[in-house]
């Protein structure tokens, strides 16, 4: 099965970056969940949580204004402020 290579960035630093099944974010218009082969798509990210699910488990980020976009299973999170929740 084909993965989504994610990258989720703050406007200062790299917070995330590897290998997903999915991710699943909050934009302007709602959730959306996006999996490998996902059409092409650029949004507004909302306040709120970035769940990444990978092979070992969930990575979950909390991400402030900013866009994201989904390209060729390539999905990039860009944030004004980002960070890696525990």
């Amino acid at each position: 099965m084909a993965a989504l290579t994610v990258r989720v960035v703050a406007a200062d630093r790299k917070v995330w970056a590897g290998e997903a099944t999915m991710l699943v974010a909050r934009t302007v218009e709602g959730e959306l969940g996006v999996l490998p082969g996902h059409e092409p798509f650029l949004g507004v990210l909302a306040d709120g949580d970035v769940r990444i699910h990978t092979a070992n488990g969930i990575i979950l980020a909390k991400a402030d204004r900013g866009f994201l976009s989904v390209e060729n299973n390539t999905v990039m999170v860009v944030a004004s402020q980002a960070e890696l929740v525990a």
